[in-house]
């Protein structure tokens, strides 16, 4: 499947919406946001602060298949990967192309480093960003920590 990416610069959480409706998949994209989606809530609380810069993943079609956030992390040069979901059908050998989206946003952001956290139990998501080429920093409560600097 070819993928694409688009800059959510309109802050539109609409077609999040119609991508997260599964409870449990909202649990693991945002175990603290509320269910059922809430554009709202997730525009105030989650995606809130005018540094956060999110981007919708498109199929051949041009039709919304996944979202991922960066925020900023310590500083402006980083950036904290966030709130990652790729659909059902759009899964299964996407991760390679995703972690590329992901470091091409962070570059165009000026960033110099990638941060994020990715459940231990995630299997094809920790390969993916192993393979990409991020440095496990740590593992806490089932999360491992990790890093990729950018040259």
């Amino acid at each position: 499947m070819t993928l694409t990416i688009r800059h959510n610069r309109e802050r539109d959480l609409q077609p999040l919406s119609h991508l997260l409706t599964d409870s449990e998949e909202l649990a693991l994209v945002n175990p603290n946001a509320g269910h059922p989606f809430d554009p709202l809530e997730w525009r105030e609380k989650w995606l809130g602060d005018l540094h956060d810069e999110s981007f919708y993943i498109l199929d051949a079609g041009g039709r919304e298949v996944g979202f991922f956030a960066l925020r900023v992390g310590a500083g402006p040069e980083i950036r904290h990967l966030t709130y990652v979901y790729v659909a059902e059908e759009a899964r299964g050998g996407a991760g390679a192309e995703l972690a590329g989206f992901v470091e091409r946003a962070a570059r165009d952001l000026g960033a110099l480093t990638i941060t994020l956290k990715c459940e231990l139990d995630n299997g094809p998501a920790l390969n993916a960003y192993l393979s990409a080429g991020y440095e496990e920093m740590s593992r806490r409560d089932g999360t491992a920590t990790m890093r990729l600097d950018l040259d």
